[in-house]
Formats: C-alpha cells, sequence, structure tokens
C-alpha cells in the first residue's frame, strides 16, 4: 500500500491550523473575561470615536482636547447611570425577594385550580397522568422560584461587592481615557513590537471582524438600548398612571435582556405577561402592556433596517444552536455570548467555509 506523504502532510497542516486557531479563539475569550475592564473600555472608545473626530472636525481642537472634552461627558453620565440602577436594583430585588413565595403560592393555586377544573375525561388521561402533570407543574413552579431566587439574591449581593465594583469601574474609566487620548501612540507601540507579517494579517481579520462583529454589536446595541428605554419610560409612566407593575426596572431590565437573544424578542416576555395580567382580571394593564409592546416593535421595525446588515451569512438555525451552545457551557450569560463567538468564527474561518471546511482539508486537488 502506497501513503501519499504530501497529501497527508496538508490534511495534517490543515487540521493543526484549525485545532490552533480554535485554542487561539478560546484562549482569546478566557483573556477577554479576565481583562473585562479593559475590553469595555475599548467597545466604549470604539463607540464614542466618531464624537471625538466630530469636535475635531468641527472646533479644530487637538485629539487629546477633543478626547478628554467627550471622556468627562462619557464618565458623568456612565456614574450616573451606574449609580441610579444600582440603588433602585437593590430596592427592588429585596422588595421582590420579600413578595417572591406570595406570587409563586398565586401561581400554584391557579395552576393545580386550572388542573383540576379542566375535564381530562374528554382526552382520556389515566389519574397516574394527572398526577405526574400536577407533580410536574410544582416541579417546574419550584425550579422557576429558587432560579428568581438565585438572581435576585446575586442582584442583591451587588451592595456587598460594592468595593470590587468600585475597582472595576475605576480601572475602565483610567483605560477608556488612555485609549482616547493616546490611541495613535499604542497603535504605534503594537506595530512597533509585532513581525510585519503578523501586522498585516491582524490588521486584515480586524478590519473584517470590526466591519461584520463590531457592526452587528453596535446596531443590536442600540436596538436593546431603545428597547429598554422605551420599556423602562413606559413603565414609569404606567406606574405613574397607578398600574400595578411594582418592579418597572426589574422588568426594563428583563425586557431588555430577553430582546438582545436572537430568534427572540421582547414578545416572549410582555405577551405573556399582558395574557395574565387580562386573566387575572386586570384588564386595563393587559392592553396597557400590548400598547407599549406595539409601539416598541414599531420602533424596532423602523430602525432594524436602517441598523442592523441583513447579509451577516448566520442561519437562525445556526444561531439557534449557538445559543444552546452557549448556555450549556457558560449559562444564561451563554445565550449571548453563543451567537457572537458563532460570528467570529464565521470570520476567522471565512475562506474554509466559503470552500467546504472538510472539502478544503480533505480534498486531493
Amino acid at each position: 500500500m502506497i501513503v501519499n506523504i504530501p497529501y497527508w502532510t496538508r490534511v495534517i497542516k490543515n487540521i493543526v491550523y484549525v485545532i490552533l486557531l480554535i485554542v487561539g479563539l478560546y484562549l482569546t475569550l478566557k483573556l477577554s473575561i479576565f481583562y473585562m475592564p479593559f475590553l469595555i473600555a475599548f467597545i466604549i472608545s470604539l463607540i464614542i470615536e466618531p464624537c471625538i473626530k466630530f469636535i475635531m472636525r468641527k472646533t479644530n481642537l487637538t485629539r487629546r482636547t477633543s478626547s478628554i472634552m467627550i471622556f468627562i461627558l462619557v464618565t458623568i453620565v456612565i456614574l450616573g447611570i451606574l449609580s441610579w440602577i444600582i440603588i433602585t436594583l437593590f430596592s427592588e430585588s429585596s422588595s421582590l425577594l420579600q413578595s417572591l413565595n406570595d406570587y409563586f403560592d398565586k401561581a400554584s393555586t391557579q395552576l393545580q385550580s386550572f388542573i383540576q377544573q379542566f375535564d381530562f375525561d374528554k382526552i382520556k388521561l389515566s389519574n397516574e397522568i394527572l398526577n405526574i402533570v400536577q407533580e410536574s407543574t410544582g416541579d417546574f413552579l419550584q425550579t422557576v422560584s429558587n432560579w428568581l431566587k438565585n438572581a435576585l439574591n446575586g442582584l442583591v449581593n451587588i451592595i456587598t461587592k460594592i468595593p470590587e465594583i468600585a475597582i472595576c469601574v475605576g480601572i475602565t474609566i483610567l483605560a477608556l481615557y488612555f485609549i482616547c487620548v493616546d490611541k495613535i501612540y499604542i497603535l504605534d507601540q503594537i506595530e512597533y513590537h509585532l513581525p510585519k507579517t503578523w501586522v498585516r494579517r491582524l490588521s486584515t481579520h480586524l478590519k473584517d471582524l470590526i466591519k461584520t462583529l463590531g457592526g452587528y454589536l453596535k446596531a443590536e446595541t442600540t436596538l436593546i438600548l431603545v428597547s429598554f428605554v422605551i420599556s423602562l419610560v413606559g413603565l414609569y409612566v404606567l406606574t405613574f398612571l397607578k398600574f400595578n407593575i411594582p418592579y418597572p426596572l426589574l422588568m426594563a431590565l428583563f425586557i431588555g435582556f430577553v430582546d438582545a437573544l436572537p430568534i427572540l424578542g421582547s414578545g416572549t416576555v410582555m405577551i405573556p405577561w399582558a395574557i395574565i395580567s387580562g386573566l387575572n382580571g386586570d384588564l386595563s394593564l393587559g392592553i396597557a402592556i400590548v400598547t407599549l409592546f406595539i409601539i416598541m416593535s414599531i420602533v424596532r421595525q423602523f430602525l432594524e433596517p436602517k441598523l442592523v446588515s441583513k447579509n451577516i451569512g448566520v442561519h437562525p438555525i445556526f444561531t439557534l444552536i449557538a445559543m444552546y451552545t452557549g448556555f450549556k457551557i457558560t449559562g444564561v450569560i451563554g445565550l449571548l455570548i453563543g451567537p457572537i463567538v458563532l460570528i467570529i468564527i464565521k470570520n476567522i474561518f471565512a475562506n474554509l467555509i466559503d470552500q467546504g471546511v472538510f472539502k478544503t482539508i480533505f480534498d486531493k486537488k
């Protein structure tokens, strides 16, 4: 038997190349989490860079002066928003924790009442299956209750981590200052210390990655922020109008989080909320929530075509697989990270994907 040495050498080389890229991506993600304050500062610097250039163009000021002006404004806004969110979250989370058992007792009672009133004889269910349904309902509610308690306890425990949060915020602000003011110097230093071939390859990949992933994240962040602000303002307006919404900030954050998940959207939260409110006899609240959802949907549909490129090239089934994989690996936050990693992988392996991954690796041509 004759072994085709050149062919298998090329195959092994391609496989090693793919493995090294995947390991590199994994290490990059781990380092990104470890150096999260610097990553956040870098993302904020990308967002405010157009503002800095605008000030420079309109006023003829130096980059340093323009950066300091925008930096001070952004820092004031960030610190103000963070202070309000932490205080309000602590208050609402503590209140919800105290009332959580009552809410789930009511939900359990209503579900058990519905099961008892439902005519199971029509669908010919045995008593054993009926008992399993009732027990499963109780287990499900208990699981949801425990999950919510853990999440709320985590929010309440934020108060014990204020020194750690303050250090991270301080480092983020300092990093943001240096990145904005000394951006040219930092880029020159990176280019000086790296080999030219690395710089060329990195610049090529980074340009493509910033164009696809950066554009996607910027657009999605804008849409999520718009949805969050509309839901927050709407819920506070409804609270002011004496509707029964005891935790407007928590609900707005939850709506914003679900709206951030690909495939899903704010309707996943708001439609069931409206239906449950109507079934509980608060029809006016249900109508108000549906109205707020319609307003959010109209605004999103108006903005989305202008912000989000439809040519990212990731089919919803692969996005769903990425969300599930991220969830199984890192938990709830993986629902957000999964699709982002998918876009990064698609960008890095663009040539392999376009030509056919296994065809490129194993083809004898």
